[in-house]
């Protein structure tokens, strides 16, 4: 069975947003929160680098892993839905989450700000509503998945950095560019692991 995964080439990423203008706009995000954004590594500096984030769908999902309800799961396509139904806002997913993926819709003291909310990877949600619903649609966003569509967030990037889908293909993809570029991984962080010049 397919696992599906994102993936962002940082050396096409041009930080211009268009990902997380799509993913407010497509999910009807509240103000304040966004479940993807771009981060820029070394901005104006030489080397610098975009990487659009979000939820990266583990295959052993940290947050999951500490939910004491267990609201976080994946499902047989390797999407890790959360139950907004069973979630208590404890924020213990927030902060096993290396990339910051769930977020609390609203600012102020425990027990107030309500409960998590990540990307759904387009997938709708993990609760009992009906898929496709309005009900779903306005307690996880968007079911595009189930339409057979992808994220909108990967089919609005222009320089196709951001790459969305089955993860075996994704990676020939990548594998593809890099082996077309000539050097390295091409991925952010290879000079400081390999401590190799990268010539692009």
């Amino acid at each position: 069975m397919a696992r599906m995964k994102f993936l962002c080439d940082a050396d096409r990423c041009i930080d211009c947003n268009a990902c997380v203008t799509a993913c407010k706009n497509e999910n009807e995000v509240p103000w304040g929160i966004n479940r993807r954004r771009v981060v820029t590594i070394n901005d104006g500096k030489p080397g610098e680098r975009s990487v659009s984030m979000a939820c990266m769908h583990c295959t052993d999902a940290p947050c999951a892993a500490v939910c004491p309800v267990s609201c976080i799961y994946p499902t047989e396509d390797g999407i890790v839905l959360h139950s907004k139904d069973l979630c208590i806002g404890c924020g213990y997913c927030f902060y096993a989450c290396p990339f910051g993926a769930p977020q609390y819709p609203k600012v102020g003291n425990f027990g107030s700000r309500g409960k998590m909310d990540k990307c759904t990877y387009c997938a709708g949600g993990g609760g009992v509503e009906a898929s496709g619903s309005a009900e779903e649609f306005e307690k996880y966003g968007s079911n595009r998945f189930g339409e057979g569509k992808l994220p909108l967030c990967a089919e609005m990037c222009s320089t196709k950095s951001l790459l969305a889908g089955d993860g075996d293909i994704i990676a020939q993809i990548y594998k593809e560019r890099v082996l077309n570029r000539g050097y390295g991984s091409g991925a952010w962080g290879w000079l400081t692991a390999y401590h190799e010049r990268t010539e692009g």
